[in-house]
């Protein structure tokens, strides 16, 4: 009898706990913040049989579903990510947000993960490496990638007198517009004066399409050239969404000049990799006097299946006539999240800028 009643008490435990399992997994797919994600390629749906994730405000999808369905082919092995088409070659590593892009290096917000026997990557980094464009509509949560032809590799911002829909502006433009500076690695930025969908914004400098190695947020952008910019007029092209789904599209034109003045970042502490509290101070060195913005996103895993979003921290701060800087972060995430840091340095009179990207784990 007594062997019956412990019998008894086990499985109703184990129907316990099944329950409110089941009632997790329910509440996580009925939250709208978490629902599924519709990919549209050439105007044709696309099924996953790993449903997309979205990753620190980024929609990552299978790995071969979405090269093979941009027309190209791809090779994985020992973690590296290798992938060929439209006359283009990709290179990817599990959990390094640095990338190749036709030999050049291009930097991810968010590297490539795994789920379960799925290799998950970047849609619109993937996309428009390979020169598709890519839009997202927020009510409908559905991504559309249209893909260009393969003989135009280079992706052009419209010019902004080409659409009549304007309802963004940019403001704080730096470089200013027809302003000259001195440096050749330019902090390239503005605000937007109304908030924008980050998925949807491309960025263009002389028609050459570096949206892929920007901070993109629904309030601003920040873009730094990892590679010497001549002794000449550039033109940027801003287009996009707004939060509201409104297209827009913005410009301006600089001169950059011939210093040698290069910036950097280094010393930073924490190490990469480290763990952390939600509360702690980043620091490092830069070039004296400096202005440094801090941004870190944390992300959660939620029933060991999705990554959603925990929280956006922004600071700035300024470097010491030594270099030295720090920064108080502070993000209500809780054990075992991920946080994204991007830390973007740039000398106010030469203009020169650096930026770094780094990746932490709270503390349990």
């Amino acid at each position: 009898m007594q062997k019956q009643q412990q019998l008894r008490t086990r499985l109703l435990s184990w129907a316990t706990m099944a329950a409110l399992a089941g009632s997790l997994f329910l509440g996580v797919r009925a939250d709208p913040a978490q629902a599924a994600v519709n990919v549209v390629v050439n105007g044709s749906p696309v099924h996953f049989d790993q449903p997309p994730v979205e990753r620190a405000g980024r929609v990552f999808v299978p790995l071969r579903g979405v090269f093979e369905q941009l027309g190209a082919t791809v090779v994985f092995s020992d973690g590296v990510i290798n992938a060929t088409g439209n006359g283009r070659t990709i290179q990817l590593h599990i959990g390094s947000t640095q990338a190749l892009v036709d030999g050049q290096p291009a930097y991810l917000d968010v590297p490539p993960f795994i789920v379960g026997s799925r290799t998950l990557v970047p849609l619109r980094f993937i996309s428009q490496a390979l020169g598709a464009s890519v839009g997202y509509d927020n009510n409908t949560q559905i991504v559309t990638v249209t893909m260009a032809s393969a003989q135009a590799p280079v992706v052009r911002a419209p010019a902004p007198t080409t659409t009549p829909f304007n309802t963004v502006d940019l403001i704080d433009r730096s470089p200013g517009a027809a302003a000259s500076v001195p440096s050749r690695h330019p902090a390239i930025s503005a605000h937007f004066s109304q908030p924008v969908d980050p998925n949807s914004v491309k960025i263009a400098l002389d028609g050459r399409d570096v949206t892929t190695g920007a901070y993109v947020g629904p309030n601003e952008f920040q873009f730094t050239p990892s590679y010497d910019l001549p002794s000449a007029r550039h033109e940027v092209h801003i287009s996009g969404l707004s939060a509201k789904g409104v297209a827009f599209a913005r410009g301006w034109s600089f001169n950059s000049g011939t210093s040698e003045v290069r910036n950097f970042i280094s010393s930073v502490a924490p190490v990469k990799g480290s763990q952390v509290g939600s509360d702690f101070t980043i620091s490092g060195t830069t070039l004296p006097s400096s202005h440094l913005k801090i941004v870190a996103e944390g992300t959660a895993n939620v029933a060991g299946i999705f990554r959603v979003g925990t929280g956006t921290f922004v600071g700035e701060t300024i470097a010491d006539q030594n270099g030295h800087f720090a920064q108080q972060v502070q993000l209500a995430t809780p054990g075992g999240s991920e946080i994204g840091v991007r830390i973007i340095s740039t000398q106010p009179t030469s203009k020169a800028s650096a930026s770094v990207d780094l990746t932490y784990v709270v503390a349990p």
